[in-house]
Order: structure tokens, then C-alpha cells, then sequence
């Protein structure tokens, strides 16, 4: 009998203990919105090399811009716009890709109809002039788009694409064509076409990744300052926009409707975050 009280005494204590824990991590957990851990599949292929090729193309699409005098100079309105929300977006990078920090970010805006925007892997942003002029975009929709294309990067999209096609397909190339092929800066130079049925699995997995880069995105512009609510009028304008779109299953990218309903589903996860940085 006298060795059966300690052990009740150390159940009960364990008990109390593992209580406490849970009630820790619960009141520890993360705010915002939840998309799961990083791909698995990014250890098949190097950051640095991914990210040393997405400077090349980045500086090649700039030589090129240039060239054509479409390349906004320093003191455009429209580039100094961009370059201010990026400001405020690029600190809360961080919590989502520690290699953010050393990152060179660079924001540029070129002249062209197309509507369109990215953030190659290691913060190289461009905007294209349509998709301010036709969308009239007001500051938070710009900063969803942003957010949304940073969300790409700090996620490793990219890398994770060629690591799942060189899982899915046998093989991954690694030279600027492939960092071309994914962002779509120079259809010529990509080779990351596949047939049959490995390109609709390749489709599929850059769906999951277009909505993720929703959700990440509407976090960091909330976390800036950025009413996330422009989520749903930007995608509304993008519908409106991309009439006569594939179907959702075969397209790179989710149904506008699709999107918005995403949206509103998780726009209580990033509200406080909004209201608390407006008031502070």
C-alpha cells in the first residue's frame, strides 16, 4: 500500500503537468492563418542555386525593360507607391522564411498591358503597369497582390515545383530557363513542359500553391497595415478581368469565386491582425 501513493501522487502530477502544457501551447498558438509546413519537397533542390538563378532573370527582365524604355525611373509615382507598401510588408517576411532577412529586395515597375506581378525567389518584385491601370488598384489591393506574390517566394514555390518535377517527372534542369518557365518572365527560354497526365499533376500542385500564397498574402498585408478585406474586391475585379478563363482544372491557377470563398472563410484569422496594426 505505502508504494501505491506515490505513484498516484506522480500520475495525478503528470497529469496536471501534461494539462498545463496543453493549455500552454494553446494559449502560445500562432495567430493568423495556417497552411501547413513547408513542402518537403525543397530538399531536393538548393535555395542558393534557385535563388541565384531567379537574379539572373531578374536582371535580364530589367536589361530588357530598359532597353525598350520600359523600365520606371527612381521617382515614377507609381514605382515609389509600390516601394513604400513593400516597406511596410517586408518585416513581417521574416516570421515566414529566415532567409528573408538577407534577402536583397527589389521592387521595379515595367511598362507593359500585361496584368500581372511576381516576386522571384530572394524578394525580386516587379509589377507591370496593367495591372494598376486596368484594375485600379487602390493601396490594400496592391498590397494582397504583393503579398501574394512575396508569399510565393517565402514559401518556396519555385523550388518546390522543381523538386516535385524531378520527383514526378525523373529529372529537374536548373539554369535560368526553369526559374523563367515557373514565373512566366520569357515563355521562349522555358523547359518546364510536361505531357499528359504529369502535367495536370504538375497543375494541380500549383493550384494548392496559388492558394496558399492567398492566404499567406492576405496575413502579410493585414500584418502592414492593409485592410485584407481588398482580397475579395481585387479578385472580383480579377474575374471580372479573366473572362472566358479555362476550366479550374485546367488551369495553374483556382477559380476566382473559389478564391474569394477561400478568402472569406479565413478573413476572421487575419481581421485583429488588421485592426490591431491600424491602431498601432
Amino acid at each position: 500500500m505505502k508504494s501505491r501513493l506515490p505513484m498516484r501522487r506522480l500520475l495525478h502530477l503528470s497529469l496536471s503537468l501534461g494539462a498545463s502544457v496543453l493549455l500552454t501551447q494553446g494559449a502560445m498558438a500562432r495567430e493568423g492563418v495556417d497552411v501547413g509546413a513547408p513542402s518537403s519537397f525543397t530538399r531536393f533542390v538548393s535555395a542558393d542555386q534557385v535563388e541565384h538563378s531567379a537574379q539572373l532573370q531578374y536582371l535580364q527582365l530589367r536589361q530588357q525593360a530598359s532597353s525598350k524604355n520600359a523600365l520606371a525611373p527612381d521617382q515614377h509615382p507609381q514605382l515609389r507607391r509600390l516601394r513604400g507598401i513593400a516597406q511596410r510588408i517586408i518585416p513581417f517576411s521574416y516570421a515566414w522564411n529566415p532567409r528573408a532577412r538577407d534577402w536583397s529586395w527589389e521592387v521595379n515597375l515595367i511598362g507593359s498591358s500585361q496584368v500581372n506581378a511576381f516576386c522571384m525567389p530572394g524578394g525580386k518584385i516587379a509589377f507591370y503597369t496593367g495591372i494598376l491601370e486596368k484594375l485600379h488598384l487602390s493601396d490594400a489591393e496592391v498590397a494582397i497582390v504583393m503579398g501574394h506574390e512575396m508569399a510565393h517566394a517565402l514559401r518556396e514555390h519555385a523550388r518546390e515545383r522543381m523538386g516535385k518535377s524531378m520527383v514526378t517527372q525523373g529529372a529537374a534542369r536548373l539554369g535560368g530557363a526553369v526559374v523563367a518557365g515557373v514565373f512566366g518572365v520569357d515563355p521562349r527560354l522555358t523547359d518546364m513542359a510536361a505531357r499528359g497526365g504529369a502535367n495536370l499533376l504538375a497543375l494541380e500542385f500549383s493550384r494548392e500553391d496559388e492558394s496558399e500564397a492567398d492566404l499567406v498574402g492576405l496575413e502579410l498585408a493585414a500584418r502592414a497595415g492593409f485592410d485584407p478585406r481588398a482580397g475579395i474586391s481585387l479578385w472580383q475585379k480579377m474575374s471580372a478581368n479573366n473572362q472566358g478563363a479555362p476550366p479550374q482544372w485546367l488551369s495553374t491557377h483556382p477559380a476566382g469565386k473559389n478564391r474569394i470563398a477561400e478568402m472569406e472563410k479565413n478573413m476572421y484569422k487575419v481581421l485583429p491582425l488588421y485592426e490591431r496594426a491600424r491602431k498601432g
